[in-house]
């Protein structure tokens, strides 16, 4: 059952006085610290749901709630319930000088000792003395209130070294917190972890659900880092159908989006089938207007490199308005406009007749297939792209040997013009490979 969430005026209503002239301010002091918590609570599970009007409200709250707890003083704590409010209040990513302060006039016993030093650790970004001090605590003997952050943090500090148990933590915490920022959190950092384990059922399970519940929270970009890791990660396992099933339920705007990095992603990572499917996805949810978005455009050509000749492709990067193009992109732009043009270059020397005796090189003139001053100072540099060796491009045939006979050498024949088929096949994977390295360097 999902947790009831009151309209924000009804949250407003509850004592804090936000709406109320500057000398009424005050009466937050007469507040419990449990109080002004869970005020800030319920503000920032609205936020989770995508209620981002609330944020200014957040922000005053948390500056209402610290000076509070900041103020408040042994008596105070004596109730547990403010001793909770604090302790959820670090748990939430709140001020650790706060946090210590209000600890050290505190007389605590072992078992809110190790709490509270759990809490300060986690807050002070020393993971290992976090779960040291997490370790010593049996989650059966916390309240609820206590144990669903408890196991969000804890669950968050395990995903790398024992993700199982991280997983498990993070599914009490949403079992225990529906629908609140809390859920968010544990269902977010659980699609990352999933993408770790390489478990796609996992991971389209609870990308499934976060998309249903929470897309339009702030913290959705993060989702959005793992959805396109995990998407193209699993391309050969969940299959186009369940992708696109997942997508289809954002809003136009974030299925764009989506579908481009996905399109980037599978283009670094080689997969040209998954990369045309989304950038096609990407072109056909924008409608005509998304046949001229620069991104689309792009991706689009790359994922045809193995399907495509090469001149067309180059005539197409040709045709991109870079400006249209986050810097990354513009990198890439410009290093596979490079690439296909060394690629459809004359080959240097294989087929070239000899140079007339009489003719004279302006050696200030560009080779044909070279890139000038202006292009190369326009154009980055980009690691993992090598010229051909010399001896591959310029080496001569080797002149006939002393103990090679008059008749044979004459008898020689020029070599047969090659294949043009081949000789298209050898530019094509040419340019497949040029491209792969250059991919990737590239910036995500």
């Amino acid at each position: 059952m999902r947790r009831f969430r009151p309209p924000l005026w009804l949250v407003c209503a509850t004592g804090i006085g936000l709406a109320l002239p500057a000398h009424a301010a005050p009466a937050s002091e007469g507040l419990q610290p449990f109080q002004l918590v869970r005020s800030l609570q319920l503000v920032q599970d609205r936020i989770a749901g995508g209620d981002h009007a609330a944020l200014p409200m957040q922000a005053k709250l948390l500056e209402l709630t610290d000076a509070r707890l900041r103020q408040a003083g042994t008596d105070a704590y004596s109730e547990p319930r403010n001793f909770r409010a604090l302790l959820v209040y670090g748990m939430s990513g709140g001020n650790p000088a706060t946090l210590q302060e209000a600890i050290a006039r505190l007389k605590l016993d072992k078992a809110d000792q190790a709490l509270a030093d759990a809490v300060i650790s986690y807050l002070e970004g020393d993971p290992a003395a976090a779960l040291k001090a997490f370790d010593s605590i049996e989650l059966s003997a916390l309240s609820d209130e206590i144990v669903t952050f408890v196991c969000l943090v804890k669950g968050s500090l395990l995903a790398r070294e024992q993700p199982e148990t991280a997983l498990e933590l993070l599914d009490r915490a949403r079992l225990l917190a529906p629908g609140t920022l809390v859920e968010e959190a544990a269902l977010r950092r659980s699609i990352a972890i999933a993408v770790s384990m390489s478990d796609a059922e996992r991971f389209t399970r609870a990308s499934t659900q976060y998309v249903a519940r929470f897309l339009h929270s702030p913290y959705a970009s993060q989702f959005a880092d793992s959805f396109v890791t995990g998407a193209v990660a699993f391309d050969a396992v969940i299959g186009r159908g369940k992708l696109d099933e997942i997508v289809s339920m954002m809003d136009a705007e974030r299925r764009h989006v989506i579908w481009l990095r996905i399109a980037r992603g599978a283009a670094i990572e080689g997969l040209a089938q998954l990369s045309a499917f989304s950038a096609a996805k990407a072109k056909s949810g924008k409608g005509e207007a998304g046949g001229n978005d620069a991104r689309t455009q792009l991706y689009s050509g790359l994922s045809k490199v193995a399907d495509e000749p090469v001149e067309d492709l180059a005539k197409k990067l040709r045709g991109i308005d870079r400006n249209q193009l986050s810097p990354g992109d513009r990198m890439l732009l410009d290093a596979v406009r490079t690439v296909t043009s060394e690629v459809i270059a004359p080959p240097a020397g294989v087929f070239a007749s000899p140079p007339a005796k009489a003719v004279k090189q302006n050696p200030a003139a560009p080779a044909p297939h070279a890139i000038t001053a202006q292009d190369e100072a326009e154009l980055p540099l980009v690691e993992g792209i090598m010229p051909e060796p010399a001896s591959a491009r310029n080496t001569p045939a080797p002149a006939p040997s002393e103990e090679t006979s008059p008749a044979v050498a004459l008898d020689a024949q020029p070599p047969a013009k090659p294949d043009q088929t081949d000789e298209a096949i050898s530019r094509t994977r040419r340019a497949i490979g040029k491209i792969d390295q250059l991919l990737g360097t590239a910036p995500l």
